[in-house]
């Protein structure tokens, strides 16, 4: 176990460091923005999107280690991905750093997505890895347009 933490640890100090898709979109279809007051936490997820599938993703912003590093594989996990399936994965998401420690983790959340599960451990750091996935919901509830995610 020691080992696998060390490793998803791993996972999200990289994502940290070396953040994908780190840029704002100008062509975007949509966009949110996210703010948690507590910690300070402030992220733009933008979205391009066609005939309901997203062909790209990326964020910008700033943010605590485990925030960036959940909008960094977040970005690249949601790209190919149909709106009702990015639905469906900010929701198994959610379950994923919310459970119990000793819960199994979804075993459809593989690669670094499975990283997280060890934000479980500390429940105050679930807001900050939800943070992202939240302004992605947000984004395509309001397509063509920006929207402010609390």
């Amino acid at each position: 176990m020691a080992g696998q933490h060390a490793l998803y640890q791993g996972i999200i100090l990289d994502h940290n460091r070396n953040p994908r898709n780190y840029r704002a979109m100008v062509d975007a279809t949509a966009r949110a923005e996210a703010h948690n007051p507590l910690c300070g936490d402030w992220f733009t997820v933008y979205l391009k999107t066609e005939d309901d599938v997203i062909i790209d993703a990326s964020f910008s912003g700033s943010g605590c280690a485990i925030a960036k590093a959940s909008a960094s594989v977040m970005t690249a996990y949601l790209r190919g991905k149909t709106v009702a399936e990015t639905v469906d994965v900010c929701a198994r998401f959610q379950a994923l750093v919310t459970a119990s420690p000793g819960a199994p983790a979804d075993p459809a959340l593989t690669g670094d997505i499975a990283a997280f599960c060890g934000v479980r451990e500390y429940p105050v750091r679930a807001k900050c890895a939800m943070l992202p996935w939240r302004a992605a919901l947000a984004a395509l509830e309001a397509p063509h347009g920006d929207q402010r995610e609390k």
